[in-house]
């Protein structure tokens, strides 16, 4: 399979990963084109896919902060009907060979859902797999949903002397997600 990044808004690649996304997340927890759009555009976001031929097997989509270290993972989903092979443990492989290649980023971001649920759980199993780590117990509900989410993290380089605070993570990931929807 072939990984590809692109830090452009890239249509034709777009229209190849809608589907998987859109199927993936659903109405409420997706963020809307023209607002991938605008991030793409304002130079918060990135597009990685694992494809072949020209059949895309899964999709991520990252942001970061201009001069950040920091690269949250806001989106990563496999077509349905390859779940369970081991597709998404690969292309969360290749992006994290990327992010180490990107020399600005130390860390990589994800936000969970920590209600006790089997799917939640899953999930995080599924990050623990790819080599992220629960930062501390810390919970954040965001204004507009019900759930509760926690912060895990994937360090690049060395550790930080100062450990990480699950709070200040989410804090962190509260600040991009207002950025990331204002247009310009």
């Amino acid at each position: 399979m072939k990984f590809i990044t692109t830090k452009q808004w890239d249509e034709n690649l777009w229209q190849k990963t809608r589907d998987i996304y859109n199927l993936a997340f659903g109405e409420h927890a997706r963020k809307p084109e023209k607002i991938i759009r605008n991030m793409f555009a304002r130079g918060l976001s990135s597009l990685h896919v694992l494809m072949e031929g020209d059949e895309v097997f899964a999709m991520a989509l990252t942001g970061s902060m201009p001069s950040s270290s920091v690269l949250l993972l806001d989106y990563l989903a496999v077509r349905q009907d390859l779940r369970g092979q081991g597709i998404g443990i690969e292309i969360c492989d290749c992006m994290v060979d990327w992010a180490r290649s990107e020399t600005q980023f130390k860390r990589i971001l994800v936000e969970v859902e920590c209600d006790v649920t089997p799917e939640n759980q899953a999930r995080i199993q599924f990050w623990e797999k790819c080599g992220f780590q629960l930062l501390d117990d810390y919970q954040h509900c965001y204004k507009w949903g019900p759930q509760h989410y926690m912060a895990m993290v994937l360090f690049l380089k060395n550790k930080p002397a100062t450990p990480l605070k699950g709070e200040d993570s989410l804090k962190y990931m509260a600040a991009f997600h207002k950025e990331s929807y204002k247009l310009t």
